[in-house]
């Protein structure tokens, strides 16, 4: 049951069949940081039966490149920072590297880019001047073998690497980095190739300290006073992830850059992490960031600075890395566990043609543990009054009366106002004190909305979707570094607020 409802969702990764491949896409991150990483056939055969049709390796291991030959599946293979030395000193070593690992896959591997190292301008300067040689000896050796036309070369950065980044009319690349950035801009735009950029709207809100809404880093809708407003575009901005690629547009035109488009390699949200540090990395919000995102992509939506113009975009990523280091989130970044078991349900209800169904018609909203039992018994009385559902069944006497504690009858109101709504993204929020989850909280006479998606409400219900509260504090994810931007942006997002 939980494969099916990511099938349908992941259906969505297939988009690029539809939109082609210059156009609005989502894909994946392989990452393999795991005590047991499952095996190149199956790893290709979840792919597969998901319908996932772009993914990035973080490298180009053969036995994983063999499995993905003939499936027609998109890949971005990738060189490691620890192989720059060699390859950035060496044209014959860069063209015995695409030999081994391009050449001798393609065509049965359709292999589109090489990703040169990753955020290496953030987290390994010292190897900055390896970074052009590399990527123009890669080059020399895919112009050699007549693949140049097929397959691009660029490399990832850290979006920490734009300052002053907000609002975004105003944001440049650090200075320091001109002498690499100047002549990378120069060979992307050469090249036909993308800037590729890692966009963490999670850690640009957690080190906010509450000045960048929740709201606004998941994509929720929100009120046009709630907007932020870039003062020399009027260019109005309402979510985090926007705000990023457009900084990095006018970073670029600001160094007389302007026709090289823009390729988001990571972004997603963690669905797990420490209660009390890390309060936010919940299901809910990896479900409601990830499916608002994939809904935004492949709507063509654009940004505001170049609306319908599309931005490829890879979440990261598709399998939970157990063995990461660092802060607990950083091992629940993925969509699936080790055995390919969902991690959470994604909503795509309403996202168009490219999902027309409703797939996650048996999941269920409960009180988190742990929670406050006073913003507990808020939450529910809001259900119960403004959220209009029927909590007759909570009355004593009734079926759903025991237990008679706040979890439980917030449990039931919650999951009722969730299915009444037609279990949109973020509608199982209540300012963070619920969480989705796949196992039916049912008992006895009392039956919970979930397997029909029936509910209880008096009448049509306008609540809004969530009732967020901004704040929290969490740990630097260790693939980069992305602590720059948050400072910045938040405090210019809460001057442009306060100007409204």
């Amino acid at each position: 049951m939980k494969k099916l409802f990511f099938s349908l969702f992941l259906f969505l990764l297939a988009g690029a069949a539809v939109h082609g491949e210059d156009g609005a896409y989502i894909g994946v991150n392989i990452g393999t940081a795991m005590s047991s990483v499952p095996a190149p056939t199956q790893i290709t055969t979840l792919l597969r039966s998901q319908n996932i049709r772009h993914v990035r390796l973080y490298d180009a291991d053969p036995a994983m490149l063999a499995a993905l030959a003939n499936t027609g599946i998109r890949v971005i293979v990738s060189v490691p920072n620890e192989q720059l030395l060699a390859i950035g000193n060496s044209n014959a070593t860069a063209a015995n590297w695409v030999a081994k690992n391009v050449a001798a896959h393609f065509p049965g591997v359709n292999i589109t880019a090489i990703a040169v190292g990753s955020e290496v301008l953030s987290t390994q300067p010292n190897m900055a001047p390896l970074l052009m040689p590399a990527m123009r000896y890669l080059q020399n050796a895919l112009v050699a073998a007549a693949l140049d036309r097929y397959i691009k070369i660029s490399t990832p950065h850290s979006s920490s690497i734009i300052l002053d980044s907000f609002p975004p009319s105003q944001a440049f690349f650090n200075r320091s980095l001109d002498s690499v950035l100047v002549p990378m801009l120069k060979f992307l735009q050469s090249t036909g190739s993308p800037l590729m950029l890692n966009v963490y709207p999670y850690y640009d809100y957690m080190r906010s300290n509450g000045v960048i809404p929740l709201d606004y880093a998941l994509f929720r809708p929100l009120p046009p006073n709630k907007e932020a407003v870039d003062a020399n575009t009027l260019l109005h901005y309402t979510n985090v992830f926007d705000a990023v690629v457009d900084a990095a547009y006018f970073a670029m035109a600001y160094l007389n850059v302007t026709n090289v488009p823009v390729m988001v390699t990571e972004t997603g949200w963690p669905h797990k992490g420490d209660s009390s540090s890390e309060p936010d990395a919940t299901s809910d919000n990896a479900d409601t960031y990830n499916s608002n995102l994939i809904r935004h992509v492949m709507n063509s939506t654009g940004t505001p600075k170049h609306p319908g113009v599309a931005v490829p975009t890879f979440i990261y990523e598709l399998y939970d890395e157990d063995t990461r280091p660092g802060s607990t989130s950083e091992k629940y970044w993925g969509l699936f566990d080790m055995n390919g078991v969902p991690a959470y349900a994604l909503h795509l209800t309403g996202s168009g043609v490219l999902l027309a169904n409703d797939t996650t018609n048996q999941t269920y909203c409960v009180a988190r543990d742990g929670a406050d039992p006073k913003m507990l018994q808020a939450a529910l009385d809001w259900a119960c009054g403004p959220g209009k559902v029927d909590c007759s069944v909570l009355m004593q006497g009734q079926p759903c009366y025991d237990p008679d504690n706040v979890e439980a009858h917030a449990t039931y109101a919650f999951n009722a106002y969730y299915h009444g709504m037609g279990m949109g993204s973020g509608t199982c929020y209540f300012s963070g004190v619920a969480v989705i989850t796949t196992t039916d909280p049912s008992h006895g006479s009392c039956v919970y909305s979930g397997k029909n998606g029936s509910a209880l409400l008096n009448g049509t219900s306008l609540a809004p979707s969530s009732n967020s509260t901004e704040g929290g504090s969490g740990a630097h994810r260790a693939i980069g570094d992305v602590s720059s931007l948050a400072g910045v942006v938040s405090t210019a997002l809460l001057l442009s607020v306060l100007l409204l």
